[in-house]
């Protein structure tokens, strides 16, 4: 999928590719990704320094979650830990990837939404989140067989949608709720 979007008066894309883990040591996934997607999100965008400084917000429903697959949850890397910020990744126009692993072959139904965004100087404010882009992303696995969902471009309501969470996630922080081109 190829997601256009502007920031800054610039405009850019991100490249969105699904895959199938079938090595995970080719991608640095645990042993329990083979058979289950991956993404890998890049960004094209020709802004210098600091106004190609972006973040990727992803949250992920999943029914082996802690509500059983009725909410969202803010998507953890689970090697990194808790972190002060809702960042999943962030830096100069930085890639989004992940690959989903788990340790059991139950059925499962795995949904998840993940929001370019920047850190926008809101009237002399600091930590005020704007989404520009969104795309969510999945899979399903009944009877040991994995379906992969196809890859779609999120609006303005999905992002409002999570706003809840994330404000209730990371309280030091502002999460607007305009979306799209600033």
């Amino acid at each position: 999928m190829h997601l256009p979007f502007s920031l800054r008066g610039i405009r850019g894309a991100i490249d969105i590719t699904i895959d199938v883990t079938r090595d995970p040591e080719d991608v640095g996934a645990s042993p329990g990704a083979v058979g289950l997607p991956h993404c890998r999100a890049t960004i094209e965008y020709p802004g210098k320094g600091y106004d190609s400084l972006m973040g990727w917000v992803q949250m992920v429903r999943s029914t082996d979650n802690d509500s059983g697959g009725e909410a969202f949850e803010m998507d953890p890397l689970m090697f990194v830990g808790e972190v002060p910020h809702p960042f999943g990744f962030f830096g100069i126009t930085p890639t989004l990837f992940d690959a989903p692993a788990r340790r059991s072959d139950a059925d499962l139904d795995w949904l998840c939404q993940s929001f370019l965004t920047y850190i926008k100087d809101f009237e002399g404010e600091t930590r005020v989140v704007k989404a520009i882009a969104g795309f969510s992303w999945g899979f399903s696995r009944e009877n040991g067989m994995t379906a992969v969902k196809p890859t779609q471009r999120l609006e303005s309501n999905d992002w409002g949608g999570q706003l809840d969470l994330l404000h209730r996630e990371h309280p030091g922080w502002r999460f607007l709720d305009d979306f799209g081109t600033p």
